[in-house]
């Protein structure tokens, strides 16, 4: 193993601050693909994630002093980055969904320019299930999406994904609990398509479907 391989992100975050490009290139691709990931799976995009991640490393190289070590890892500092690039994209092409408190409330149909209605992952899927979950997973909310996709497809515990998305833990859970229910009928709207209705199921079976499909495809990456 290599030394920069059993180096932290924090310090090889230090060390390219200090100037080492060997530092900032082994956290690059450390991370790189993970904020690839999320910006994918956040928009549906392969340009927008590909662009999201190159803009997140800019940031990092020129913000990288801004990173506290007391407010969460250096993955959640790379993940908040990418978060805000995303939502910038979004706001760029009036397709930016609220986040803040108000949002919570508000009607939870997402902007139709946030689903996915071509196919650009389609290289990426693994099957009917899959794309059939992954179409789910955009067309929902996005402050609950990326709730969902940091703790069940980026398995981050809640206080990183709090960290990244500067809200409190508790926040997280009550979105991801959301989420989980929202993806679980969206999952099960698409299979009762064509047949009769199916009698209504309990909002805890409804995240154990969303947990059972996610952890199945663990997702379109």
């Amino acid at each position: 193993m290599s030394a920069s391989q059993q180096q932290s992100d924090a310090e090889l975050l230090r060390l390219m601050l200090a100037g080492d490009e060997d530092a900032f290139t082994a956290l690059y691709r450390r991370r790189q693909g993970g904020v690839y990931r999320f910006a994918l799976q956040m928009s549906g995009s392969e340009a927008l994630a590909e662009d999201v991640a190159q803009e997140t490393f800019m940031a990092l190289m020129r913000d990288g002093r801004n990173f506290d070590p007391s407010r969460g890892s250096v993955a959640s500092y790379l993940y908040g980055i990418a978060r805000n690039q995303v939502l910038r994209a979004f706001a760029a092409t009036r397709a930016h969904v609220p986040f803040d408190a108000e949002a919570e409330e508000a009607c939870d149909a997402p902007h139709e320019n946030l689903v996915a209605h071509d196919d650009p992952l389609g290289d990426l899927t693994r099957g009917e299930a899959v794309e059939k979950l992954r179409q789910a997973v955009l067309a929902l909310p996005a402050h609950y999406r990326e709730a969902l996709v940091l703790c069940e497809l980026h398995e981050m515990s809640y206080a990183e994904a709090a960290a990244a998305l500067s809200c409190a833990v508790g926040t997280v859970r009550s979105r991801l609990h959301r989420a989980r229910a929202m993806l679980a009928e969206k999952m099960r709207g698409r299979e009762r398509r064509g047949t009769a209705a199916s009698e209504t199921e309990t909002e805890s079976g409804a995240d154990e479907d969303a947990a059972k499909g996610l952890r199945t495809a663990r997702c379109f990456a």
